[in-house]
């Protein structure tokens, strides 16, 4: 039989993920690393290009830093770490990071942002139930993304990437960030719900001991999701606005005896 969807208003606590997951910046992230890597690529002369793929390998769902090394890494590349305050014409790991953010907060300010309509439904429901909400983003970006779309006043807390540089957090994968999420909102991991649009996420939440974690499949994969610790994977957050939370929604992606990915 599929497997039922958690109910999120059992929940001690749910902590969710900032870029595609609540808001659709995770394609202005795209586009913004995407412009800058192929930038660094064709100056640089690496190969294979720059492709989503990468995005989604090596990018996705870490701090900005982090990110930016990964990649390169991938392509046997090493440049020097530089500063945070590197300016972003700086050949250095954090010159690039900062170019690419100069990019970000260019569109963000050209362009706003609104909240994907059945995450915006879905915390308000769970903020009426007066279920604890948080969010953990690897971005620094966080509160200004959180402002523009105007859902910041549902989460009681923000672990962000400005928080986890201030207290030395380990960037996701690792577990540190959405424990220390479950921390700062008071809540037990083992009897609360994490929400991830990217791996590394699913694997950081699944590490931090949550007791279910939901994938958003916006591009990563469910069978990815799935391997890195998802519990359930659905299409959208308006999965969850069924009448009944354990009824199987139509956007849920569900794993057949034979392992292999269906959408219920």
């Amino acid at each position: 039989m599929p497997e039922a969807l958690p109910d999120l208003l059992r929940a001690d606590g749910v902590l969710f993920d900032l870029d595609g997951v609540l808001t659709p910046t995770a394609e202005v992230h795209m586009r913004a690393w995407k412009a800058v890597f192929d930038d660094v690529f064709g100056r640089w002369s690496l190969t294979p290009a720059y492709s989503d793929a990468d995005y989604f390998d090596y990018v996705d769902g870490k701090k900005r830093y982090d990110g930016v090394a990964s990649l390169m890494r991938s392509r046997n590349v090493e440049i020097p770490w530089g500063a945070v305050d590197d300016p972003p014409e700086a050949e250095t790991i954090c010159g690039i990071g900062n170019r690419k953010n100069a990019a970000f907060a260019a569109s963000l300010r050209a362009e706003g942002i609104a909240p994907f309509p059945g995450s915006l439904a879905l915390v308000e429901k769970l903020a009426a139930a007066g279920v604890p909400l948080g969010v953990v983003s690897s971005s620094k970006n966080a509160e200004e993304v959180l402002a523009a779309a105007g859902i910041r006043s549902f989460f009681r807390v923000v672990v962000d990437g400005v928080v986890a540089e201030r207290d030395d957090l380990a960037s996701k994968p690792a577990a540190d960030m959405f424990r220390a999420g479950a921390v700062a909102l008071g809540v037990d991991p083992a009897r609360s719900i994490a929400v991830e649009d990217a791996t590394s996420g699913a694997a950081s939440a699944a590490a931090a001991g949550f007791a279910d974690v939901v994938g958003v499949d916006r591009g990563a994969g469910a069978e990815a999701l799935r391997a890195a610790g998802a519990t359930v994977v659905v299409e959208d957050l308006d999965a969850f606005l069924v009448d009944s939370p354990h009824e199987p929604a139509q956007t849920a992606h569900q794993a057949d005896p034979s392992g292999t990915e269906e959408t219920a």
